[in-house]
């Protein structure tokens, strides 16, 4: 004899509501997914981020819950995920941000700017200082301290066989004018409306 067995109804949860935030960036229009460079851009802001301070990484998953952007970025995976959509990197997954994945990642850089700004702020004095004397970086411990991890991140996570991380890789004083323009960008970021004007030059030259 047959026994009929009651099924529970499952229920389905409502979509969990965009993060407020992203609505301070603007949506570009006729876009829906970010271009290679615009990636590749996000992502050297938060390896430059990375190399100011020590645990960097879980300053910005910090910040990921202070500024509720878990609907967004979960953790710590999630992260790493996103920003290996920069073409440069090892571990290239060819995938493509939606727009409100950049903004999320944006603001996250801007965040972490604006509480690094006097550090910036020091580091970019320290800079023009050394070079009005004709001093190279390291005779600044922390401008020195910025230069070697940068390069460190970069050397372990760019893929060599790409064009331009070659060339970065083979030219050290290259790649030490990219940590010091990536530190220019930051503290761009971190002054009023600058994480605003962040976002739309990361579109530059994509929309018509």
């Amino acid at each position: 004899m047959s026994q009929s067995v009651s099924r529970t109804p499952t229920t389905t949860l409502p979509p969990r509501p965009k993060p407020l935030i992203l609505d301070t960036l603007p949506t570009i229009p006729d876009i829906e997914n970010c271009s290679p460079r615009s990636q590749q851009q996000i992502d050297l802001l938060l390896l430059a981020l990375e190399a100011l301070e020590l645990g960097g990484s879980e300053y910005m998953l910090a910040t990921v819950q202070e500024l509720e952007l878990q609907v967004l970025i979960p953790g710590r995976v999630v992260l790493w995920k996103l920003r290996c959509t920069n073409p440069w990197r090892r571990s290239y997954n060819r995938n493509s941000l939606t727009q409100d994945q950049a903004k999320a990642l944006t603001i996250i850089a801007g965040s972490r700017a604006k509480q690094l700004n006097l550090l910036l702020r020091q580091l970019l004095a320290a800079q023009q200082e050394l070079q009005a004397k004709g001093l190279p970086p390291d005779q600044h411990y922390r401008l020195s301290n910025y230069l070697e991890r940068f390069q460190a991140h970069f050397r372990s996570r760019m893929n060599p066989r790409r064009a331009k991380v070659a060339r970065y890789l083979s030219h050290p004083a290259e790649l030490q004018t990219l940590a010091l323009e990536l530190l220019t960008q930051l503290l761009f970021c971190a002054g009023a409306a600058g994480v605003q004007r962040l976002w739309v030059s990361l579109f530059d030259g994509e929309v018509i």
